[in-house]
């Protein structure tokens, strides 16, 4: 979900940029077939308590994990760059740097410092490199999942230029 600026306030004082980090569709049933399976498995024929018992337990489970995999959420909002309950003032952003897969790939690869601070999810191809400009952290830059990486890095220099 992205938050577009209206036509009556500046553009700078109300962009922003909201997104759901969600699982792609393919994998609630595929994580929910995997329970069930390991489920079955360890029924295997069985009565009484081992008859049920795997079922109950596995696929809420596996629903909960699930879920969990895919809670994060990234925002631009109210002067700061949230990622999940992480919050980075837009003060400290000396730039916003778009990544498609490949970037990604190199940015977190072999060369990469171990001191950056990292949000990624292998489901999602785009990121954004945050580079920081704050002495008193060591953190020299944040890499963050996205789906729509040029627009949630525009959002953040816009974020960043009007504050």
């Amino acid at each position: 979900m992205r938050q577009s600026s209206s036509s009556t306030a500046p553009a700078a004082a109300t962009a922003g940029y909201a997104e759901r980090l969600g699982l792609p569709w393919w994998a609630w049933p595929a994580g929910l077939a995997l329970a069930g399976l390991l489920a079955a498995e360890l029924w295997m024929g069985a009565s009484g308590v081992r008859a049920w018992l795997p079922f109950v337990l596995l696929l809420p489970a596996a629903a909960a994990t699930l879920w969990w995999l895919g809670r994060i959420r990234v925002s631009v909002q109210g002067g700061e760059l949230r990622v999940d309950d992480a919050r980075l003032p837009v003060r400290f952003v000396a730039d916003a740097v778009p990544l498609d897969a490949a970037g990604r790939r190199e940015v977190l690869g072999v060369g990469s410092d171990p001191l950056a601070f990292v949000v990624q999810r292998p489901w999602v191809g785009g990121a954004v490199q945050v580079v920081l400009d704050d002495p008193a952290d060591p953190t020299p830059f944040w890499v963050v999942s996205t789906r729509h990486p040029v627009e949630l890095a525009t959002a953040l220099l816009a974020a960043r230029d009007a504050g």
